[in-house]
């Protein structure tokens, strides 16, 4: 059950967010519920993949299919009420990768994977969806530019793995925690460090 209920959050949160980035990109009615599906399909289908479970499983998930349908619907047909409470998709963003970030850490737990395998997995099945959307959107990943946003998926699978509860009320806890502390990393500004390389000067020919 606790599977199921991610599922559902991850996918909708994530057609949610495609739906968004679709229609600040200015794409028409078919470009939101295209790029609403592959966001949301997109990153369970990289879950799928790095997991194990059969590409042909996403075609099973019929019902998730409607729900990404219907929100990315509501959204096109009542832009301005969702664009009134939140300004941009970082909600359902973070929704969708707090959900899908726990899933593949919880199955490379089950698979019996030592601590550093459950961060990668979470990591790569957290920002999955979102690396898709931003590519086909042709934006620059959210997961490559300097925001703090991939370090909460794996902060999630380093709890996971270090014995966090893996079922009820503690388990949606973490998603709530690590949905809190992306949206308060967004709000702050807050950032990696970086570094540049700066460009080698041409040699002049004599």
């Amino acid at each position: 059950m606790t599977w199921e209920i991610l599922n559902i959050i991850g996918t909708v949160a994530f057609a949610m967010s495609g739906a968004i980035v679709a229609m600040e990109e200015d794409y028409d009615v078919l470009g939101v519920y295209f790029l609403a599906l592959v966001t949301a399909f997109g990153g369970g289908a990289t879950r799928n993949l790095l997991i194990g479970v059969p590409i042909s499983a996403l075609w099973d998930q019929g019902s998730l299919f409607v729900y990404a349908l219907i929100v990315a619907t509501i959204i096109f047909l009542l832009p301005n009420l969702w664009f009134h409470f939140i300004k941009s998709w970082t909600l359902f963003d973070a929704m969708g990768l707090a959900a899908f970030a726990i899933q593949g850490a919880l199955y490379a737990i089950d698979m019996g994977h030592p601590i550093s395998a459950v961060i990668t997995a979470a990591l790569l099945t957290g920002s999955g969806g979102g690396l898709i959307r931003d590519l086909l959107a042709g934006r620059k990943p959210i997961i490559f530019r300097d925001v703090i946003y991939a370090l909460w998926a794996m902060f999630g699978g380093l709890m996971i793995g270090l014995g966090w509860p893996a079922s009820g009320w503690p388990l949606f806890t973490l998603l709530g925690l690590i949905v809190l502390l992306r949206m308060v990393s967004v709000y702050f500004q807050w950032r990696l460090p970086k570094r540049k390389l700066s460009r080698s000067k041409q040699l002049k020919k004599p």
